[in-house]
């Protein structure tokens, strides 16, 4: 299986839930503005107000992820440091909103964030570093007896 076009994939998916994020909350927050009621004393302006910001932000954030997948199926390259670490935490986000969307939502919206999952591991997998090969410390000998220990 190819690494380039899993990562491009990956990062189309996520662009895809980035602008359905921002577009979701945008929604909310001008049926919340439309109420005029308060929930626990809060009023509504206040509460639109953070379902704008909150879908600002995690469509940024699913955005940047976007953009780490893209430049590495681009340059076929694993990501740097803080670009796995980003992937990770949006691959943990993913198994915990899949697991409250089955009894919120359904069973679509699981299977969907569990192929978005998939796919985050996947290509974190596929460009996992290479740990490099332990040195022979002898050559075997041409008899098929095993090598003797090095002495300390």
């Amino acid at each position: 299986m190819a690494r380039r076009p899993v990562a491009v994939v990956a990062a189309i998916v996520l662009f895809g839930e980035a602008i359905g994020m921002v577009l979701i909350n945008w929604f909310l927050g001008r049926v919340v503005h439309q109420q005029h009621m308060s929930m626990g004393g809060v009023d509504s302006g206040t509460m639109s107000t953070t379902t704008y910001a909150m879908g600002g932000v995690f469509g940024f954030y699913l955005a940047v992820c976007g953009v780490i997948l893209l430049l590495t199926g681009v340059r076929d390259r694993e990501p740097g440091r803080f670009g796995r670490i980003l992937l990770v935490t949006c691959a943990v986000v993913h198994g915990v909103l899949g697991a409250l969307t089955v009894g919120l939502i359904g069973w679509t919206a699981f299977a969907f964030m569990m192929v978005v999952l998939a796919l985050i591991v996947l290509v974190l997998m596929m460009y996992a570093p290479r740990l490099p090969a332990e040195p022979v410390d002898a050559a075997p000998s041409g008899d098929g007896t095993p090598p003797e220990p090095a002495a300390a």
